[in-house]
């Protein structure tokens, strides 16, 4: 079969791959489309500590059902279209007990940890197959890249009564501004991009500012009667906007961080203290994201379209991720057809 294979930093090719073994318990998958992720990206430049190469990347995935193993369910069905969650949990370690299988200690995310879904079929547990035929084959494309989002709202417990402030308006970011909104806080949307940050409206952002032609203070101010922001939530993953977030946060405020900024930050501890903020991480998402990001793709009438940057076939692959990490601050999200 054909994949696309990151063999070194800064390489990438198509290969020809043995066909998956498929276990008792697993579903064949042939699919559709695949999204390229930050985290690819990261991985093709060298930069992902979690990678060893060769790798297949991907794990943002559209599918549908080719064959399954003898012990799956008889509710899978050949033909059904379907998404993936691409982490594993053991179930024994800390974060499992507390139901937290994000942030499992060892998880393996495809296409970081193990080969991922860059390729013509992928063998995955039936416990990871999430179907819907409801959602078309592109929209389950996006599901697992908005969950993240998503996720991190819940971790900052976010509710009508709050003014949020989501620093990077990309696909993560763009998660947190639909659930965000979908709970009726004041949305404030910051980014570089004057295009992401119109979509960032369209999605529900009430507030946009671009901090590179504005002052995000000063902006900020206004929109909160100088009382700052309730909730932060940081993807970006630059240390600039890790600083902003922490000064910029509301006394009793929530920081919440999904980006990985890539450097070591200093912080002056004295705002941890004396704004007593709460300020967490945010990993991956649980199963009830991608429930309620599936739901809200069925509900909300949003036209997919508009967080899809480019479509291309899997053969465009090394050139797309080429002219990607050359300019990547107007790409939202590419999507390889299979």
């Amino acid at each position: 079969m054909k994949a696309i294979e990151i063999t070194q930093p800064g390489e990438m090719k198509m290969v020809d791959r043995d066909m998956p073994q498929t276990g008792s318990g697993d579903i064949l998958l042939k699919l559709s489309y695949v999204g390229l992720c930050g985290s690819d990206l990261s991985t093709y430049l060298g930069k992902n500590p979690l990678v060893q190469f060769p790798r297949i990347p991907g794990h943002e995935i559209s599918a549908v059902i080719q064959s399954m193993g003898a012990e799956v369910p008889g509710t899978f069905q050949p033909g059904q279209q379907v998404t993936v969650v691409p982490y594993t949990n053991c179930g024994q370690c800390s974060s499992c007990k507390q139901k937290k299988f994000n942030a499992c200690r060892y998880n393996q995310t495809l296409g970081v940890q193990r080969d991922g879904a860059m390729a013509e079929y992928l063998a995955v547990p039936w416990q990871k197959v999430l179907v819907d035929d409801r959602l078309s084959a592109v929209q389950l494309a996006l599901v697992e890249p908005l969950t993240v989002g998503f996720h991190a709202v819940d971790n900052g417990k976010v509710t009508d009564s709050d003014t949020v402030v989501i620093f990077g308006c990309g696909m993560i970011g763009s998660g947190a501004i639909v659930r965000s909104h979908l709970r009726g806080a004041n949305v404030v949307a910051v980014d570089l991009d004057d295009s992401k940050l119109a979509i960032a409206q369209k999605l529900g952002a009430n507030h946009i500012i671009n901090s590179n032609s504005q002052d995000l203070h000063e902006e900020l101010e206004k929109i909160t009667g100088g009382h700052g922001p309730s909730v932060v939530i940081e993807a970006a993953g630059s240390p600039v906007t890790y600083k902003a977030a922490i000064e910029e946060v509301g006394f009793g405020g929530r920081v919440v961080c999904i980006g990985y900024a890539g450097n070591e930050i200093s912080f002056p501890t004295k705002l941890w203290v004396q704004k007593e903020l709460e300020i967490m991480g945010s990993r991956n998402a649980n199963p009830s994201d991608f429930e309620a990001v599936m739901k809200y793709l069925k509900n909300s009438g949003l036209d997919e379209n508009l967080l899809v940057s480019r479509v291309i076939p899997c053969e465009e692959v090394p050139q797309a991720m080429q002219d990607w990490s050359e300019n990547h601050g107007k790409i939202l999200k590419i999507l390889v057809r299979f």
